[in-house]
């Protein structure tokens, strides 16, 4: 018998979106510092799923295009609570900074210069502590052996030596056909948390669906060139066509709504200093642009137009491919690419970790010592997330 202790497989969907509200109001760092908080909260503390299928969805997310956190978050919901567990899941954890971007834009709120600010650089100093205890916690797991260690520090390598938005995607797809080779006697491994088959019928419609709108939302706008399906054509492309997380997404906003000449520079970088300072994903971005613009749709209206324009193509390509995602990577050829490709995905992750995480945040001497108060406080002292968010941001504000 196993010692290891059952575990429930479903949740209900006011938990998941419990869950999850908290994840969006404490989750600050951007896309790699969600990855860390979301390993924290569902691999060590509830166990929802193991490490290894927790890494391979990482896997996922890195390749589709959009946002990676809020694909994994929707992932997620979705396998602890069905469609309406995956809703839940992305509104809980987008609709805290969406909320605020559109006050923000409406004038509800009023921010001072946020670059200098000593408790928002409290907060990234805690995302330098969540994203090094996931990076350790995954590498421990996922390189063992000589290969894997290997393959990781290559992999961190390349990225920051080639720091673009295809270079993950090619970085661990290389690795996984890598992988195939080295480990192809590799046997499936077991889950410790096995996994309810989703179906496969609403996926396929699902990415027809992702296709036609990336296909025909530009000829409807032409065709009939209202203001509201030209702002959701613009901010849908934007979703579909982005690697790399959400500051790659920006020169395609800017491209919809500062050239067309609808806001000015200093509007547009305004609300992407006040997105950076926020919690959860920056594609919340697009809620402010929605509701900021000259034209209706603007307003609360506008800035949820556009929040569900950027988000939708991405929830349509994890819908689309996580049912045939848990029923493939369980066989042994896929394994072998896998075991290359999370070994790939932990050196990802420790090249985001170095840059830009740790030389942008890591200044001076007392940003170390905190750092590592920190990284200490989640490793041994075992504490809470939103906890030691909450002390960061109070050190950082007196020391600095």
């Amino acid at each position: 018998m196993s010692a290891t202790p059952e575990i429930e497989l479903r949740s209900s969907v006011g938990t998941v979106f419990r869950v999850f509200l908290r994840l969006g109001v404490t989750s600050f760092g951007g896309p790699v510092a969600h990855i860390g908080f979301f390993h924290d909260e569902f691999v060590k503390r509830r166990r929802w799923l193991d490490e290894a299928a927790y890494v391979d969805l990482v896997a996922l997310c890195q390749f589709l295009p959009g946002p990676a956190s809020s694909q994994m978050g929707f992932a997620l919901g979705l396998r602890r609570a069905g469609w309406l567990g995956a809703l839940a899941a992305w509104a809980g954890f987008t609709l805290p900074s969406a909320v605020l971007m559109i006050g923000f834009a409406l004038g509800l709120a009023r921010f001072g210069p946020l670059a200098h600010t000593g408790w928002l650089h409290g907060l990234q100093l805690a995302a330098v502590a969540v994203v090094a205890q996931a990076v350790g916690a995954m590498g421990q797991r996922l390189c063992q052996g000589r290969v894997r260690p290997l393959l990781a520090l290559l992999a961190t390598l390349a990225v920051l030596a080639w720091p673009t938005p295809w270079s993950q995607v090619l970085v661990i797809g290389g690795a996984g056909l890598l992988g195939c080779w080295w480990f192809r006697s590799t046997e499936p491994m077991a889950l410790a948390t096995p996994v309810p088959p989703l179906p496969t019928r609403p996926a396929t419609v699902l990415f027809g669906i992702f296709v036609i709108l990336l296909l025909g939302l530009p000829l409807g706008a032409r065709l009939w060139p209202a203001a509201w399906l030209q702002l959701f054509d613009s901010f849908y492309r934007a979703g579909a066509l982005v690697f790399g997380g959400g500051h790659v997404v920006l020169p395609l906003l800017q491209s919809a709504v500062v050239t067309s000449g609808q806001l000015t520079p200093d509007e547009f970088l305004a609300g992407y200093g006040v997105a950076q300072a926020l919690p959860g994903p920056l594609f919340t971005f697009a809620a402010y642009l929605g509701a900021k613009l000259p034209q209706a749709p603007n307003g609360w209206l506008g800035g949820l137009w556009g929040l569900v324009a950027v988000f939708l193509p991405g929830l349509l390509l994890v819908s689309g491919a996580l049912p045939w995602w848990e029923r493939l990577r369980h066989a042994p050829g896929l394994r072998a690419a896998l075991a290359g490709a999370n070994a790939a995905v932990v050196g990802v992750l420790l090249a985001a970790l170095i840059s830009p995480l740790a030389t942008g945040t890591l200044l001076h001497p007392r940003d170390w010592i905190l750092a590592a108060a920190a990284f200490a406080g989640l490793q041994w002292a075992k504490l809470p997330p939103w906890a030691l968010v909450a002390l960061c941001a109070l050190a950082a504000q007196v020391t600095g």
